[in-house]
């Protein structure tokens, strides 16, 4: 018998070609899934190399404002998005006379919140690389308990036993559960990856924003000292 896999697809039961099916959009989710976020990631990272190095400058001569101008250019940069809403709310913690916290916690507090919501963000869509990844094997293991069931049913049927018609149904049949591993083994090997450059991006967010609260810490502080020597003075 020829591995034909055309003539086997075409001698399935309609059940087992609705399961072939199902994996096969299982397979197109997930690889789906894979391009559009590395390709999320690689835009992100370009944008957040290019916000950061025209960021910097203005950082230094502490023109805040500007930066927040900045990342409106900046949208695709996970990392514009995170130090925009970190200083605005800064700002306007600086603006604000009344309350028990200082601008640079209430900035601190923001980050936590936004980091929260990228990484979310970040994470869009890999629950679905996760899930074929975990149950693709199991649902290529019931195409072929289904397949081995009619091959017993027409065996049955046609009074026939002879190993030419039991190994040809099984052969069939375990073409399902081969088919389940091919789309699971790559989910499982994409999901790690994505994974791995999530909490890479996390990771370097982390410690910008922490830079960036040391400088308001660091700023804010002297602006304090300077009020108190002009209210000495």
């Amino acid at each position: 018998m020829s591995f034909d896999l055309v003539h086997i697809f075409s001698t399935m039961s309609p059940l087992s070609k609705a399961i072939f099916g199902v994996l096969l959009l299982m397979a197109v989710l997930s690889i789906g899934v894979t391009v559009e976020r590395y390709i999320a990631f690689r835009k992100s990272g370009s944008e957040s190399k290019l916000f950061a190095t025209a960021a910097a400058p203005l950082i230094e001569e502490w023109r805040l404002d500007g930066v927040v101008e900045l990342a409106k250019n900046h949208q695709a940069s996970a990392l514009a998005r995170l130090f925009s809403a970190t200083i605005q709310r800064y700002l306007r913690g600086v603006e604000e006379t009344e309350g028990r916290l200082t601008p640079v916690e209430l900035a601190r507090n923001e980050s936590e919140r936004r980091k929260e919501q990228l990484a979310a963000d970040l994470r869009r869509g890999m629950s679905i690389v996760a899930t074929v990844g975990s149950i693709a094997p199991f649902v290529g293991l019931l195409g072929t308990v289904v397949g081995i069931i009619a091959a017993f049913q027409g065996i049955g049927a046609s009074g026939s036993a002879g190993m030419g018609a039991i190994s040809a149904g099984i052969a069939e049949a375990l073409v399902e559960t081969a088919f389940g591993l091919m789309v699971a083994i790559p989910a499982v090997v994409m999901f790690n990856y994505l994974t791995g450059r999530v909490a890479t991006i996390e990771l370097a967010l982390g410690r910008s924003v922490s830079e960036l609260l040391d400088e308001m810490e660091n700023h804010h502080g002297r602006a304090d000292q300077h009020v108190k020597e002009s209210a000495a003075a």
